[in-house]
């Protein structure tokens, strides 16, 4: 097993990400770079050394690149979810085309980067899925269960049901479909999502809103009404299609 442990260290940050990459010199700099800054750092260059240490170490974050030797960074989150394992997953991929990406969040990835990539990018990804994913715990009293029309969300069981099945929701689709409840009937920027959502801001680049609301539409919206729409140039919303009974 081509394991690798970072044994250089920046200030403890006390998470441990696992680097799953077979190109050995990409694998070297993202488990150099991350123990500089701070983590526990193991790497690896297979799926079949993903799926044991992501089994046994249980890391905080795997850094996944999505064409490995002897299978796809898709399908082990794919597995890994049925398992009940749901370590945040952070892809690395070649591929640019909208329905790639939406083939990787839809496998229950939190987040992408497009080869090559800037280091300092990885770092940026890192530390804000850590960040959304690490936070304490809200007061009982503060997470209700949001409904809207047919549609649930408990945010203590983190379930989503819609008309009494269960729609199984990556991390980072839960929290998106969570900002469109909170405020239903209120047209959301791609801005306002990105920093509500991902706290951090892309640039300008709302692209990974776009591919997220499509991914969560195939799952939230797969028996009608449909109940998240687009606001052209303005950005997105939950509620009834107006002729729908109920509608406002």
């Amino acid at each position: 097993m081509h394991v690798q442990q970072s044994a250089t260290r920046g200030p403890a940050s006390g998470h441990t990400v696992l680097v799953v990459e077979d190109d050995p010199s990409i694998r070297t700099l993202l488990t150099s770079a991350l123990g500089a800054a701070g983590y526990t750092v193991t790497g690896a260059a297979t799926g079949q050394e993903a799926m044991a240490l992501a089994g046994g170490r249980h890391p905080d974050l795997i850094v996944l690149d999505v064409v490995l030797p002897d299978t796809d960074g898709y399908r082990i989150t794919r597995d890994l979810r049925a398992r009940g394992v749901y370590t945040p997953v952070l892809f690395l991929t070649a591929r640019t085309e909208v329905e790639d990406r939406i083939i990787g969040l839809s496998s229950g990835g939190d987040d992408y980067v497009t080869k090559p990539f800037h280091v300092q990018e990885v770092l940026l990804r890192v530390r804000a899925i850590l960040r959304r994913t690490g936070l304490p715990p809200a007061p009982v009293d503060a997470r209700p269960v949001l409904a809207y029309a047919d549609l649930t969300l408990d945010e203590d069981a983190h379930e989503v049901h819609r008309a009494g099945r269960l729609v199984r929701l990556s991390p980072t689709e839960f929290r998106l479909l969570a900002c469109l409840m909170s405020h239903p009937e209120r047209v959301r920027g791609k801005g306002e999502i990105l920093q509500e959502v991902w706290r951090y801001g892309f640039s300008g680049d709302t692209r990974i809103v776009d591919t997220y609301i499509k991914n969560l539409r195939r799952k939230v919206d797969r028996d009608p009404p449909a109940l998240l729409h687009t606001v052209r140039g303005v950005g997105y919303c939950l509620r009834l299609p107006r002729h729908a009974p109920g509608a406002r």
